[in-house]
């Protein structure tokens, strides 16, 4: 099967309901990461210094060497920076990623943490590119980071998020640890299950934008102005949509080297008041939204369209399109991916093996739709799909009268054309069936050829829609 392992669609217009405690309009979640003493360094083993998410502009690693000025910068985070943030949000639930190293070097910090009743999730063995790890390496620094985290924090971390990650993190992540959540993603604002690791895994995703992060890059904050504002606009516009019945989560990332600055604090604290200032925010930390998410949206059964083989596929969709199972076969045969999933997702694959069909194969999909209201409508042989929809419409319940109108109808169109009269009847009543059939008979083959396959293509969107929901 060709298969597009990304899942592009999420939620798309199927939006969950939250159902966030208390009925809160938005969930806040703020992430400290506790990278400090975790970083490249060649004291940790490492071939060169850290030249990730500094003060220093365009900063490189020193490939062999210590670097002063970036290790110093890193122990502001720790020795000045983590005091300053536990000051202002220690009655705040939030959630530390913790680098299981920095943990190791942070004994007062990390009791800090735990008084403060803060969650700490596993932010990895060591603050390090993953890139071009092997995935052995990977799975033996994941496991190791889960032992030593338990040995320095007393319990084992149910939650992950590596940042700097491979393709391999995820399913190594979650094949080794039993995570309540993994956090490498930013492709949501809302909790969402994988499949990782041989298991159903939950994600709750990150963030990149509303993220201190920012002051260390160059197309990032400036000034404290410009983190508070991307704050704000962002809260503002989840909260709104929480008003509006679809709450959401926002992620909020900190770094204790960056935000934990003088010259960054006055902006957090404005940020914090702002917030709090509303009613219905829930703060939480990502494993309470984990847990909550996990108890209402349960992870999914069942095999999806894209994941069924050819045999299963013909059979749930073979007669989506009266009498072609042809279609469904080719549509299996495309690539197909989470995306495919949906109503509109098997329609499109299905409609693109019908348009690019020759017209000889779409007139055959024609001539295999029945009269509407003909002979084998009256002998009951009909499938279940045309059976339900010509009744739907009243055709099932037509006086003589009408039926002989309908049966004239049909016989001067098909004389015409070369194939009966198509239209979707689930849009339409009795009276509009008619009056389409009077407006379209006149039609030039072509023109009626055209409009045929549209409606045969809305036919089966709508018992897409019937059998899989909108």
């Amino acid at each position: 099967m060709q298969r597009y392992p990304r899942d592009m669609a999420g939620y798309g217009p199927r939006i969950p309901q939250a159902n966030w405690p208390g009925g809160a309009k938005i969930a806040v979640q703020i992430v400290l990461n506790y990278e400090e003493g975790g970083e490249n360094n060649i004291l940790h083993g490492d071939a060169a210094s850290e030249g990730f998410l500094s003060e220093i502009t365009g900063a490189q690693p020193w490939p062999g060497q210590r670097h002063w000025n970036m290790e110093t910068i890193y122990e502001y985070g720790s020795r000045a920076g983590f005091w300053r943030v536990h000051a202002l949000l220690k009655d705040i639930p939030i959630t530390v990623y913790g680098v299981a190293t920095a943990l190791a070097r942070a004994p007062e910090q990390v009791k800090a943490m735990k008084d403060a009743g803060w969650e700490i999730a596993s932010h990895g063995l060591k603050w390090v590119e993953h890139k071009d790890m092997p995935a052995e390496e990977e799975r033996a620094q994941i496991r190791e980071a889960i032992r030593l985290h338990t040995e320095v924090v007393g319990t084992p971390p149910r939650g992950w998020y590596t940042g700097r990650c491979s393709m391999n993190t995820i399913p190594l992540a979650a094949e080794e640890g039993e995570f309540a959540y993994i956090a490498d993603s930013y492709s949501d604002d809302l909790p969402y299950w994988t499949r990782a690791g041989g298991k159903d895994q939950l994600i709750v995703p990150y963030t990149m934008d509303c993220n201190d992060m920012r002051f260390a890059i160059q197309a990032g904050y400036t000034r404290g102005d410009d983190f508070e504002a991307m704050i704000r606009d962002a809260f503002d516009v989840l909260y709104a949509e929480g008003q509006a019945g679809a709450p959401k989560m926002m992620s909020i990332g900190l770094h204790c080297r960056l935000i934990g600055r003088p010259s960054r604090m006055a902006a957090l604290k404005r940020v914090m008041e702002y917030m709090q200032g509303h009613e219905g925010v829930w703060f939480a930390t990502r494993e309470q939204i984990a847990d909550h998410w996990a108890a209402e949206h349960p992870a999914p059964s069942g095999v999806t369209p894209s994941q069924m083989d050819r045999e299963r596929f013909v059979a749930e969709f073979g007669g989506i399109f009266e009498h072609s199972p042809w279609i469904a076969e080719g549509a299996h045969a495309l690539e197909l991916g989470t995306y495919s999933d949906s109503a509109a997702g098997v329609h499109n694959a299905l409609a693109r093996v019908f348009r690019s069909a020759t017209e000889d194969q779409r007139l055959g999909v024609l001539t295999a739709h029945p009269d509407l209201a003909g002979k084998l409508a009256a002998a009951g042989r009909l499938t279940a799909e045309s059976t339900s929809e010509q009744a739907g419409a009243g055709l099932d319940m037509l006086t003589d009268e009408e039926r002989e109108t309908f049966q004239r109808l049909n016989s001067d169109y098909v004389d015409r054309h070369g194939f009966p009269f198509i239209i979707a009847v689930k849009d339409n009543t009795k009276a509009s069936i008619l009056e389409a059939f009077h407006r379209r008979i006149g039609n030039d083959r072509a023109t009626e050829f055209a409009e045929a396959c549209r409606q045969v293509e809305r036919i089966a969107e709508l018992r897409l829609i019937e059998k899989l929901g909108a």
